[in-house]
């Protein structure tokens, strides 16, 4: 068959890519290995949102005594809460489904590669292969779990985020490796459901990326509730030959053995570039990456990538604005290459983690003279009334400008918050115009108002 478009992989890049060039007329076809939506709905973004769901449902049963209610005998079906969280993923798995439907994209099931310009040859299960062509190809293939050398995936006893999900029975003990957002939002819902966790971080701080101060009140979080937290610490050594896991730790101290039921890998994640043909046609890559223009444009022409296969934080919202530029840049459109600068970033655990822009630092080793301001949720009356006090909200300002270099939040719900910070700085909002929009009160978000007032010693309630 003849396209104008194949999209290769229907991940949140590859499947709203399709659906966008289905409204700018196009003839689509998009191909998928496994079940639309590919990693994000079904083994990725969504199915772990519904874990952590259950385990603050289970956290809030728990502590209900705070809120002046009594439940007595609470008890967490381990099962049903991976079955609920499967259903979930299903059924957002078949609104894609709808969605290609509603918008007469061709769905070609099985694995796809270049086999030459302009054509896409797809492989079944059933080992018959077809051949497409397309005036345009998108590469939408994304990523898997990283393996290090001394953490091999059996999927057992060791395992990456997709087989953490659908554990057969709940693990006594664990250690996750890695504190990215992956690594804490598992040991969150792990610890919540009543499993022991152990995280182990090479680096300094878990969630190394996001703003120091952030990084340390998680961890100081953690800690209070009972994960065990080693930083500048490396696993060099799994024994599985056991019943468990016998996991050597490298710390400053020396050599240490934890003993656990399973480890989780949470090191990253690895490009899916391998047999898609890339090499058949001289696509040009680096350390793993598609090279590509400021339109997602390859070395070759008619040929894209997008998504965690290029430069870029691997997140779901970036491939899908990627998409979008880049099809619409297919049809001829004039739009703006994507700001990498004016990214959110989210850690769904207990409490959230959110943040926009540079950290405190990044903007003054940049060389800019900043104003900074902090508002604690201690002292937020919303926060109170809900049993929600810890974290903070913070902001970066420029002093001479105005101009918002970055916001940092930590607390309940405040993955909901950061997109005012967002389109503010999309919009070259100033401090000063922060203060002077009135936000609603009681809530959460009212704390956004509020830092920015005391970087600019104006904050009425510190």
């Amino acid at each position: 068959m003849n396209f104008d478009l194949i999209v290769i992989g229907s991940g949140p890049g590859g499947y709203v890519a399709a659906i966008r060039a289905a409204q700018l007329k196009m003839k689509v076809a998009i191909v998928e290995k496994e079940s639309l939506g590919g990693i994000c709905l079904n083994w990725g973004c969504i199915p772990t949102k519904a874990l952590l769901k259950s385990a603050q449902v289970f956290e809030y049963i728990n502590h209900a005594a705070d809120y002046g209610i009594t439940v007595k005998n609470a008890e967490a079906d381990f099962d049903a809460v991976i079955k609920r969280s499967r259903g979930v993923a299903e059924g957002m798995s078949k609104g894609v489904q709808f969605l290609m439907k509603k918008n007469n994209i061709t769905v070609l099931n099985g694995y796809g590669k270049l086999i030459a310009k302009g054509k896409v040859e797809v492989a079944a299960e059933d080992g018959k292969k077809e051949v497409h062509e397309a005036k345009n190809i998108i590469l939408a293939t994304g990523a898997r779990s990283r393996e290090l050398p001394s953490l091999k995936i059996d999927c057992k006893k060791i395992v990456g985020y997709r087989d953490a999900m659908v554990l057969p029975k709940q693990p006594k003990s664990i250690v996750v490796v890695g504190s990215g957002a992956i690594g804490c939002e598992f040991a969150y819902f792990y610890h919540a459901m009543g499993t022991k966790v152990t995280i182990v971080e090479f680096l300094p701080n878990i969630l190394p990326l996001e703003d120091e101060e952030v990084s340390k009140q998680l961890s100081k979080i953690y800690k209070k509730s009972g994960i065990s937290i080693m930083t500048e610490s490396e696993v060099t050594k799994v024994d599985t030959a056991g019943a468990g896991c016998k996991v050597t730790v490298k710390t400053k101290k020396g050599d240490e053995v934890l003993d656990c039921d399973a480890v989780i890998s949470a090191v990253g994640v690895q490009t899916n570039l391998e047999n898609i043909g890339l090499e058949t046609l001289g696509i040009k890559t680096e350390k793993g990456k598609v090279l590509v223009d400021d339109y997602y444009k390859t070395n070759v022409d008619g040929v894209y990538a997008i998504g965690d296969i290029v430069k870029g934080p691997a997140l779901a919202h970036v491939a899908s604005a990627e998409g979008i530029i880049c099809v619409e840049k297919i049809a001829g459109h004039n739009p703006e290459p994507l700001d990498y600068g004016n990214i959110p970033s989210c850690t769904y655990c207990s409490p959230e983690v959110a943040s926009v822009g540079m950290t405190e630092k990044q903007a003054r080793d940049a060389g800019y003279e900043v104003k900074v301001g902090k508002f604690p949720f201690s002292a937020s009356g919303k926060a109170s009334a809900a049993g929600a006090k810890d974290g903070f909200i913070k902001v970066v300002f420029d002093a001479k400008y105005g101009e918002w270099l970055g916001a940092h939040f930590i607390g309940a719900n405040v993955t909901e918050m950061i997109a005012e910070v967002v389109v503010a700085r999309k919009l070259e909002t100033t401090g000063h115009e922060i203060i002077k929009s009135v936000h609603p009160h009681p809530t959460m978000s009212e704390a956004i108002m509020e830092a920015t007032a005391q970087a600019y010693d104006e904050c009425i309630h510190l």
